[in-house]
């Protein structure tokens, strides 16, 4: 079988947006940029512990912390935390249809 002329072989990059809705991209950032409480462009176990702090749970130890890291091979940033979240919420609803579910469960609450 020849080759055609002329044609090179195509890349396939890992696309890590490909996994989040777009919906979803503004939200990760926020949530990304909560978790990162020092502002230095990566989440690592102290940021894990003073986002755990301010949010009423100051009783999150140093080892508990450190043993959310070990989920990202490398240290992790904007890029590592939405690949990790689009593999996370691949198999999840779309928003409304979360919302209509919460909406119907309301209504239909036992008496």
């Amino acid at each position: 079988m020849s080759k055609a002329k002329g044609k090179k072989p195509q890349r396939s990059g890992s696309n890590v947006f490909a996994n989040v809705r777009p919906a979803a991209n503004p939200g990760i950032q926020g949530a990304f940029t909560i978790i990162d409480q020092n502002r230095d462009g990566f989440v690592d176990a102290t940021d894990l512990k003073d986002m755990w702090a301010s949010l009423g749970y100051p009783d999150k130890d140093d080892k508990y912390c450190k043993e959310m890291t070990t989920a990202s091979p490398g240290p992790i940033n904007f890029t590592a935390f939405l690949t990790f979240m689009g593999e996370k919420l691949q198999d999840t609803d779309p928003e409304d249809v979360l919302h209509n579910a919460f909406a119907c469960s309301i209504l239909i609450t036992p008496a």
